[in-house]
């Protein structure tokens, strides 16, 4: 075989191997591609499975909570879900305003009974929310629009602007307070909600009469006067 025929051999063996090559590069990739994409793909559509299963299972346990919560305000009487929802902001007032009072009142007294507000409202409002939640229902842990603008209005004031203002509504406030805690113990229908209103009434008791002799010192002798025509024309 002539040298001229030996080079065209191997040029022809040389491009029979890089085909060889070329092709089993392709075909390897072929199945990478082939192997990797089925699992990708059931990879995702798994986690998009249980993301909705998730979110289906939140949805239903809210869906859930919200039934039993409505489930148990249906069981009380419009009295018993009145009284409820009343004594829980207005508890949560008292909290908050003492506060304000303890820290921004003039007088000793002010400062003194803004104190005991916050030491005994928050114990009641921490039964009042256990006691309902018991029945299935939860009751707001923070102040309504309303309630918060008027906490607002009392910050803004200081000195005796403030005692006077504070020692006023304290005043009116547990003149309510003590008339709807003695209906609610008497006339009430629910046997907790009773026995709660029962419980608590002395120390509203308490709390009014702390708040006459207040409402006079910071100046409004007025209010403390008609204060027992008051409470007497508010009770059931």
């Amino acid at each position: 075989m002539s040298n001229e025929h030996l080079i065209k051999s191997a040029h022809i063996w040389a491009l029979v191997v890089l085909l060889a090559c070329g092709i089993l590069v392709l075909a390897g990739g072929a199945s990478t591609t082939n192997s990797g994409g089925p699992q990708n793909s059931n990879s995702t559509t798994s986690k998009t499975q249980n993301s909705n299963s998730t979110k289906n299972a939140n949805r239903k346990a809210d869906s859930t909570s919200a039934k039993g919560e409505r489930a148990g305000m249906a069981s009380l009487s419009s009295q018993d879900r009145d009284f409820l929802t009343e004594a829980a902001m207005g508890g949560l007032m008292e909290v908050e305003l003492g506060r304000v009072a303890a820290q921004q009142g003039a007088s000793d007294v002010v400062k003194q009974f803004g104190q005991r507000m916050v030491d005994d409202h928050s114990k009641a409002n921490s039964e009042l929310m256990s006691l309902a939640s018991s029945k299935g229902i939860t009751l707001p842990a923070d102040l309504d629009e309303k309630h918060r603008n008027e906490v607002a209005k009392f910050s803004k004031m200081t000195g005796t602007e403030f005692d006077r203002a504070y020692a006023k509504m304290m005043l009116n406030d547990h003149i309510k307070d003590v008339a709807a805690f003695e209906k609610e113990s008497t006339k009430g229908v629910d046997p907790d909600l009773k026995a709660f209103a029962a419980k608590t009434l002395p120390t509203l008791q308490e709390h009014l009469q702390l708040a006459k002799p207040m409402n006079s010192q910071v100046g409004n002798p007025s209010d403390s006067k008609s204060s027992n025509k008051n409470s007497n024309s508010n009770r059931p």
